[in-house]
């Protein structure tokens, strides 16, 4: 995406702008994508992160047209603050994921979260917003995170998948918010529909969607056996695993990778295959 720099407006079609934000690193690739959608009246979907420069390009799209609605995949921190800044500028409400009460949440505290993020309407499995030739339906997508949201743009048969399918690399699942049991069954559920492309929080569009997600849940299969067969050769420690299964690995990627297959462990107890004891796991014979 090097010919995409931070804070151009790209049209993907004619409904669709994106905008790059200015935040890359070894978790978002080249930055947060932010999608504005519309033509006289507009949805801006993951605003990212509370960056002036950032905002400003997002102003200069929106070129004085109304906002509908500020969207919101999800909560963290890469994805959602923007939400104030740009409400406060448009007037436009915040609409989407569910907010996320750390407070009640103990071990599930992240730094990856948003804790400031308060949507002013949440949208639940088939609600829609809705301009002028455009609508986005909500598509419950747990398991990246507990609240995901993907988003369908019917017109052109478009999915906004956030995080839950990215153009370019697998999603990190991160227990306990991220949940490996529903992150498959969301993969599954995508494969049920018939979108035409994906626009992704983070990496290029992605124009054979179904072939990606086959792809993507054969590939947590194979980690799933991965995990089984190393546990069942004595390797009982996370770390130990992740050594094994994530040869050459960026060591900034490492932690990203340990939840992984937490993750992975924490959905092969609830099936009954492995169980945990203190730090080690093992396979029940």
């Amino acid at each position: 995406m090097a010919e995409h720099p931070t804070g151009i407006p790209i049209q993907l079609e004619p409904l669709v702008l994106r905008v790059l934000a200015p935040n890359p690193s070894p978790y978002t690739y080249t930055g947060t994508q932010t999608h504005i959608v519309g033509t006289t009246d507009l949805a801006v979907i993951d605003p990212g992160p509370d960056d002036p420069a950032h905002i400003e390009a997002l102003i200069r799209a929106i070129d004085g047209r109304p906002v509908n609605a500020i969207v919101v995949t999800h909560h963290h921190r890469d994805h959602s603050p923007a939400t104030r800044p740009l409400r406060a500028i448009t007037g436009a409400l915040i609409v989407g994921a569910a907010p996320f009460d750390l407070d009640d949440a103990g071990a599930r505290a992240d730094a990856s979260f948003d804790p400031a993020y308060a949507p002013d309407q949440i949208l639940a499995e088939g609600d829609t917003v809705d301009g002028d030739g455009w609508t986005l339906q909500a598509i419950a997508t747990p398991g990246h995170t507990s609240n995901h949201l993907a988003f369908a743009l019917p017109e052109t048969k478009a999915l906004f998948s956030g995080d839950h399918v990215m153009g370019w690399s697998t999603t990190i699942v991160s227990p306990p918010d991220g949940n490996m049991t529903a992150y498959m069954a969301s993969l599954e559920k995508l494969m049920g529909r018939d979108d035409s492309v994906y626009y992704p929080g983070h990496g290029e569009a992605i124009e054979k969607p179904q072939r990606l997600v086959r792809g993507m849940l054969g590939h947590r299969k194979q980690r799933e056996g991965q995990i089984l067969r190393l546990l069942r050769d004595g390797a009982r420690l996370i770390p130990a695993m992740v050594e094994r299964m994530y040869v050459g690995l960026d060591p900034r990627l490492v932690p990203a990778a340990e939840r992984s297959v937490l993750a992975h462990l924490y959905d092969l107890q609830t099936r009954g295959l492995v169980i945990e004891e203190g730090e080690t796991w093992q396979t029940i014979t």
